[in-house]
């Protein structure tokens, strides 16, 4: 007997339940501070760690608040070690003795100057390996103060991909839905949780939201008129317009990589079904026709498949078939529940949501080899999204009673936690590279 119906299908989840009601109020509001931050917990260390300084930076009064976001950024990949930098005072034109800095035991130095003129700052930065004794990086930045924490990020992605090669995922955002006593908020923050941002407040239930692949746009599934609609949703002027509103429900957007369409799911003809359509929401089409249910379509890097889940096989497992249409291929066997499928920005991996001796994990799979890896423990594990590096995986998760936001490494070793003080926090999605 199948754990599906085709209503249990509304969202990305089957197990997902919604408290949508009728002729409540919509609030679209951008730009809008939200209550409370999301605070950041940390345990683990990567594999390598690269031992790092990072000095205070000389100059003006706020000089000691970039140093401190980028420590922070940094100590939350797991992959460096700070060291100890007191002491020091250095500007952009200091000599470095690096021998000193290496006795300390930091084979690279970041250090750096802010200058103020009225209500503008300017940083600058240097970064170096004192093995090599060689200047590696360095950049000048300016805006007001409200830029100075945006800059800071940026900084850190510079350190961060000149160290590992990696680029750095610390100046993008994060998209998800917090849920409070008074409805529903469609929320997007800083990757540290930082600077949250109201997007969207309603009465009714708020799922599935998805970034454009430019940055620019969210497309979600909002049951403010009684039943499920996709809306796609400008964020710089809180413009959206409904791209799917057909009879039955309208579910799971996903964007292709070139942002010029999406796939979604519709159950208009009784059983939920995959679709692709235009971001404008014209030129419906159906994908293929399947006896059960499949749903939670997501492209591979190239555009040119989609993963998706589907009972199509008696147990809810994760296919992949060409975009265009044609056969489906299975690709998860391990378990009998496998939902909620995301590719890695480099194609090579898939993550998804295992149901495993009753608990819902975070589980990755090599498409090469076909190996899989646990990397959450449980025990309700949910909605997994990749940073755009593909170093890192977002989820939701309940810990210890509570609902969070999580952060793991692709190895697992390395895991975050994002919490709010009041509400339940869900459906996170990674937001892209911008410029």
């Amino acid at each position: 007997m199948t754990l599906f119906t085709a209503s249990s299908f509304i969202g990305r989840l089957w197990r997902r339940t919604t408290t949508a009601g009728l002729g409540l109020a919509l609030a679209a509001v951008a730009a809008t501070s939200a209550h409370a931050q999301l605070r950041v917990d940390i345990s683990g260390v990567g594999a390598t760690q690269y031992p790092i300084a990072i000095a205070d930076f000389s100059g003006a009064a706020s000089s000691t608040a970039a140093p401190e976001v980028i420590r922070a950024d940094l100590t939350r990949s797991g992959q460096f070690r700070l060291i100890n930098a007191a002491g020091a005072n250095l500007t952009e034109q200091s000599p470095i003795d690096y021998g000193a800095w290496q006795s300390r035991g930091a084979d690279y130095l970041a250090y750096g100057t802010v200058t103020q003129n009225g209500g503008q700052y300017t940083i600058s930065y240097r970064l170096v390996d004192n093995v090599r004794k060689a200047e590696l990086d360095s950049a000048v930045y300016s805006g007001g103060e409200a830029e100075m924490r945006r800059i800071s990020h940026r900084i850190a992605d510079r350190i961060y991909e000149k160290i590992t090669g990696v680029k750095g995922v610390f100046s993008t955002r994060i998209a998800y839905v917090l849920q409070t006593g008074n409805g529903y908020e469609l929320q997007i923050a800083d990757a540290d949780g930082q600077n949250p941002q109201v997007m969207l407040r309603s009465k009714q239930s708020i799922i599935s939201p998805t970034w454009s692949p430019d940055g620019s746009k969210l497309a979600y599934v909002s049951f403010e008129s009684g039943k499920s609609v996709i809306y796609v949703q400008t964020l710089a002027n809180a413009q959206r317009q409904p791209i799917a509103n057909y009879k039955g429900n309208n579910s799971a957007p996903a964007w292709s990589p070139d942002g010029s369409h999406m796939s979604i799911v519709l159950s208009m003809d009784g059983i939920s079904q995959i679709y692709t359509i235009n971001s404008d929401g014209s030129n419906l089409r159906r994908v293929m026709r399947s006896p059960l249910i499949d749903t939670e379509p997501y492209y591979t890097p190239d555009g040119q498949s989609l993963v998706f889940t589907s009972d199509r096989g008696g147990s809810p497992q994760i296919y992949k078939v060409p975009a265009a249409g044609g056969d489906a291929q299975r690709l998860t066997f391990s378990g009998s529940y496998n939902i909620s499928p995301r590719v890695s920005p480099d194609g090579q991996q898939l993550v998804y949501v295992t149901r495993r001796n009753g608990a819902f994990r975070i589980a990755s799979l090599s498409l090469g080899s076909g190996s899989e890896q646990l990397l959450t423990d449980g025990p309700d594990d949910q909605s997994p999204s990749y940073a755009p590096n593909g170093m890192q995986v977002l989820y939701s998760s309940i810990q210890n009673g509570r609902s969070v936001l999580a952060v793991t490494s692709i190895d697992g070793r390395v895991r975050q936690t994002l919490s709010v003080l009041n509400g339940k926090v869900r459906e996170p999605a990674w937001g892209p590279f911008t410029n």
